[in-house]
């Protein structure tokens, strides 16, 4: 049995690839959603067919970072039973229109019906219409020139339902080169996070840093991305190995050379 603390849905964790004890310890540490990366992660249609329930029959909540602004992941990862789908290089407010389309149901949307897992294998009522499109989430990644400027309406599109900021496009697409924390991407983030406040929807920040944190708490962040797969990896493995040069370095207790 999975021991746990409570899982709180506002911290998540980010993962590359189906590592199915990587989600496990997410959850037994009490973190409660998960953003998968499809786009740039290993996750291929029958992992993912397979992971997304896992992490939901563990209590995880399941972000998608769909492979492209395209009907086809859209209306997969949705299918599989993801809670949000992020759609990636959002270009401006008439591409979300377009795109976020495909995460609704007609009259709302443009999704295309499939009698699988979230209709339970079979039919549909219009009731589950209604149910599927509250439930489940949008969120366009705003990580283009074009999206950070026509935010508000962006927002303001019914088939939206709050916002993924991507920071290291964003500051790359913006033409302030690297991501660096600077005063120009934290300006940005706080552009964004006033926009969400005033159409009443939520947005999403991955939040490495002290400062990304406390800035994502300060300003209403619904839901933070604490760590990722890859860095947690690295810090673990980097912290092992500088515990134990540190150690070679001290005089042997034997007095051995």
């Amino acid at each position: 049995m999975l021991q746990t603390t409570r899982p709180d849905r506002r911290y998540a964790v980010w993962l590359s690839g189906p590592n199915t004890a990587a989600a496990e310890i997410a959850r037994q540490v009490g973190y409660g959603a998960v953003v998968l990366d499809i786009e740039h992660g290993t996750f291929d249609l029958a992992a993912l067919e397979r992971f997304i329930p896992l992490c939901k029959a563990i209590g995880l909540e399941v972000i998608a970072k769909v492979l492209g602004p395209e009907r086809g992941p859209i209306q997969q990862a949705l299918d599989f039973g993801a809670d949000v789908v992020a759609i990636p290089h959002i270009e401006n407010a008439a591409h979300a229109r377009e795109i976020t389309a495909f995460a609704k149901f007609p009259p709302l949307g443009d999704r295309s019906f499939a009698g699988g897992r979230t209709s339970a294998y079979g039919g549909f009522t219009d009731d589950w219409v209604r149910e599927q499109d509250s439930r489940t989430r949008c969120y366009p990644m705003i990580e283009d020139a074009g999206a950070i400027e026509q935010i508000a309406d962006i927002l303001a599109l019914d088939t939206v339902d709050g916002v993924f900021i991507g920071p290291s496009d964003l500051s790359l697409r913006r033409a302030r080169g690297a991501y660096t924390r600077d005063d120009g991407d934290f300006a940005d983030l706080a552009a964004i996070a006033a926009a969400a406040r005033a159409a009443g929807k939520p947005w999403l920040l991955p939040a490495w840093s002290s400062a990304e944190k406390q800035f994502a708490l300060e300003h209403g962040a619904d839901q933070l991305v604490l760590t990722m797969e890859h860095g947690a990896l690295l810090a673990g493995f980097a912290a092992a190995h500088a515990e134990v040069a540190e150690l070679d370095r001290l005089p042997s207790l034997t007095g051995t050379p």
